[in-house]
């Protein structure tokens, strides 16, 4: 959300909630769930000066594991934040990506085996809310089939085999 829509539309004040090391890449990729928490924690810093105090929205592009999230809401208490509201620019990811997000079993995907409530108190907000999936259609000018939705939709435009599942 851009900072004079934010103001503007909703009413919201629009601030800069973190600080971001530009040298870390998508965490939720790595190997092992230690070290996807520990590049987290080195990925983004909160400023401290800009939430503490204060009822934080955050807005994030997803929510696939949980964690890079978790780690994020952790950090905005930690840095004063009364309250944080999680919202994903995406449906919930329920299914396996096999072609290009690096997800292979639905084992892995917070959403697929968890309500939006229980996603919610996992990751540590007070409340959480994703796009639907006929919010992302609309807001694809190509028509439907234009792009894969089939991590949200189940819908895959190719037949998959199922990946084993891995530990």
């Amino acid at each position: 959300m851009s900072e004079s829509c934010s103001t503007k539309c909703v009413g919201i004040p629009y601030g800069m909630g973190f600080i971001k090391n530009k040298y870390i890449g998508r965490t939720f990729i790595e190997p092992g769930q230690s070290h996807r928490e520990n590049l987290v924690r080195i990925k983004l810093n909160p400023i401290g000066a800009t939430v503490a105090g204060k009822r934080v929205v955050l807005i994030d592009d997803s929510i696939v594991r949980g964690t890079t999230s978790a780690r994020i809401v952790r950090a905005l208490r930690d840095a004063g934040a009364t309250e944080v509201h999680m919202r994903a620019s995406a449906p919930p990811f329920i299914n396996p990506c096999y072609y290009g997000t690096d997800i292979s079993s639905r084992e892995n995907l917070v959403a697929a085996n968890h309500t939006v409530a229980e996603t919610a108190k996992i990751i540590g907000a007070d409340t959480l809310g994703y796009l639907s999936t006929d919010s992302v259609f609309k807001l694809n000018d190509r028509p439907v089939g234009g792009f894969c939705a089939a991590c949200f939709t189940g819908d895959y435009p190719t037949e998959c085999a199922p990946a084993p599942s891995q530990p």
